[in-house]
């Protein structure tokens, strides 16, 4: 097969979907083992393809960067408008998987993309009017074009069957995983003191206050430590004593800062996977995290849960995670190990293949 894989989102740092853009791809080439080919593309802001080439200097593929002002706008055109065909641009290709920013027009081939979430449909307050806009349009020509849609999570799967009216036959989950840089033998961050981590960008889903009134009421036996770049909507008030804001950080560093950690809390809303809970594991720290069934298939046994909405729920879980420390790693370390990006490049392949039966 020649596969046609969108890689826009990779111009800019890597976060949860860019992470798991890059992962997912790295494990299709993986799997592939050179029998299939695969092109990545993306039209993208001037600066765009320096940094897409940067994020894929560890995966080997064919890349198509399209460099153009106002690429946001260009891209909407493109899909709205419906031409030209991606074939055009590509080439004849057996495959076209588009991400998030976008849904491109095409003459042939399977049709798919990834589902990450359905937070804007689901809780509009707590994203943008253009993360609405853009994931709206993209949600619908989805459910109605493609030929078969992946998504992280069995949960979100569900979702996507309920909500979007998408065939079951047509969804595919495929996991993320861990980067080989969390692990739990290398250096450890020392901040001073010990401390509790939380890492997530500072926007209204990923509930950050519910940490710092945790925090408070642990009466500063332990510091809290925010990783995460900047967000929207309402901000958790972490100008408080005993609070450090860290900002993004990159994975090397945040990897120091997962194991010198004491606990690393997850206190989100609602997620599609939460592939922070499996870093953290995978660094061999205790985790506590949401009780929201959204990070199920994350934590599987080996967190503890907390009601996100119960600030005296998360302080006691972070409490008891201390004292159950070991037990806790011990079962994160086995739980990490069941996910691979290998393994998510296998369930893309198996599901290009069952499109073109």
């Amino acid at each position: 097969m020649r596969i046609a894989f969108d890689v826009s989102p990779l111009s800019h740092p890597l976060l949860g979907i860019g992470n798991y853009i890059h992962g997912s791809l790295g494990g299709l080439v993986e799997a592939a083992a050179g029998e299939h080919e695969i092109v990545a593309f993306a039209p993208t802001s001037v600066r765009g393809p320096e940094r897409i080439r940067a994020a894929l200097t560890d995966v080997d593929v064919e890349l198509h960067t399209w460099p153009l002002p106002f690429s946001h706008a260009v891209r909407t055109a493109w899909s709205s408008f419906g031409h030209p065909a991606a074939d055009r641009l590509l080439g004849r290709f057996d495959v076209l998987h588009f991400s998030d920013w976008m849904y491109p027009p095409q003459d042939g081939g399977v049709r798919a993309t990834t589902i990450h979430d359905l937070v804007p449909l689901h809780h509009s307050e707590w994203t943008t009017a253009r993360t609405r806009a853009m994931h709206g349009r993209k949600y619908r020509n989805a459910a109605a074009t493609c030929d078969v849609v992946f998504v992280n999570s069995a949960f979100t799967g569900r979702d996507v069957e309920k909500t979007l009216g998408v065939a079951p036959e047509k969804i595919h989950v495929a996991h993320p995983a861990p980067k080989s840089v969390f692990r739990p033998d290398g250096p450890r961050a020392d901040l001073g003191a010990s401390y509790v981590l939380t890492v997530a960008t500072l926007e209204p889903r990923k509930n950050l206050q519910v940490l710092v009134d945790a925090h408070r009421l642990g009466e500063g036996e332990l510091e809290l430590a925010v990783v995460g770049g900047e967000g929207w909507g309402e901000q958790p008030l972490l100008d408080a004593p005993g609070i450090r804001r860290l900002g993004y950080v990159p994975d090397e560093e945040l990897a120091r800062l997962y194991r010198g950690a004491e606990v690393v809390a997850y206190p989100s809303r609602f997620e599609g996977f939460g592939i922070p809970v499996l870093e953290a594991m995978a660094c061999g720290v205790p985790v506590v995290t949401s009780s929201h069934e959204s990070l199920d298939e994350s934590s599987g046994n080996a967190a503890l849960r907390a009601d996100p909405e119960d600030a005296a729920a998360f302080a006691a879980a972070i409490v008891q995670a201390r004292a159950e420390r070991e037990r806790l790693v011990a079962l994160g370390l086995e739980h990490v190990r069941g996910f691979s990006w290998r393994a998510a490049g296998e369930v893309f392949l198996r599901g290009y293949e069952a499109a073109r039966q």
